[in-house]
């Protein structure tokens, strides 16, 4: 079973709170301190998938 299959490879910060069930605020903060590995482009922030996997990882860890 491939964790999140029906997403992209790069995802949006709307799509990790869809992801991780979350909110978009607690999203964001994962992603500006650094907790998510991150992309910024212009004034988006691009996450690749496996980022987000790792970060699950390590939080089960």
């Amino acid at each position: 079973m491939e964790l999140f299959k029906d997403y992209p490879d790069v995802v949006s910060v709307e799509q990790v709170s869809e992801m991780l069930h979350i909110g978009q605020v607690l999203a964001y903060r994962l992603v500006r301190s650094g907790e998510i590995k991150s992309r910024k482009v212009g004034r988006r922030y691009l996450i690749a998938k496996r980022n987000v996997i790792e970060f699950i990882n390590e939080e089960v860890a």
